[in-house]
């Protein structure tokens, strides 16, 4: 039976003897962290998993897919080779909270933000009220598919053009925006879908999408 990632995380820690606070330490990430990645609610990047190999001594793609043996065969060196760090900028990872799903076509009731779902690592969001979303639908498609996830900042200024979640009479959508003297244009990037006109009076917010992560 395949095992997941977060089984393998916590099967290479045991076989260290390390606890939770002791790997998060060596690799340089919050307790918390490696505790939602073990429980299967955070999936680590490409980064950490070989950090996680590394200070473990497990090969690094049997922790990535499980697949061929956990540890190195005796007398052969790992295949993991390190990079030259000097070369590149060190990336600040944030943890942000994933909610309810935003509709990518027409607007609708499903997006409740005082309830997270679940976590997703990401990098250069310096908002620290941001979230996550996924999308449903594929109003937005190319650019925002369906099951795409989007990183929404409350407090970044909102122009023309902008890719927006939009709330109107208690409703939420995706668009890109245009806005005039009285009146919000909400855009649909799939030339299938109709754009929507609506007053400026009945929009309660309008919040920048930051960032795409794309399904795979």
């Amino acid at each position: 039976m395949k095992t997941t990632i977060a089984q393998r995380i916590r099967e290479a820690r045991s076989f260290k003897q390390l606890d939770q606070g002791t790997l998060a330490a060596k690799i340089d990430i919050a307790t918390r962290t490696v505790q939602r990645w073990e429980k299967g609610e955070q999936v680590p990047d490409s980064n950490y998993l070989m950090r996680i190999a590394k200070t473990t001594g497990v090969l690094a793609r049997w922790l990535l897919t499980g697949e061929g043996e956990m540890l190195p065969a005796d007398g052969h060196k790992s295949k993991i080779i390190p990079l030259p760090t000097s070369r590149y900028k060190k990336v600040t990872l944030v943890s942000l909270p994933l909610f309810a799903s935003v509709p990518g076509g027409v607007p609708s009731h499903i997006f409740h933000p005082e309830q997270a779902e679940r976590h997703i690592t990401v990098d250069d969001v310096r908002d620290p009220g941001a979230f996550a979303l996924e999308v449903k639908g594929n109003s937005m498609s190319p650019r925002i598919e369906n099951g795409d996830i989007i990183v929404v900042s409350p407090t970044h200024e909102v122009k023309n053009g902008d890719i927006c979640v939009v709330r109107v009479d208690e409703e939420d959508t995706v668009k890109r925006i245009k806005i005039d003297d009285q009146f919000v244009h909400l855009i649909p990037l799939n030339p299938e879908y109709e754009p929507m006109l609506v007053r400026k009076r009945d929009v309660t917010f309008m919040w920048r999408v930051i960032k795409v992560i794309k399904s795979v």
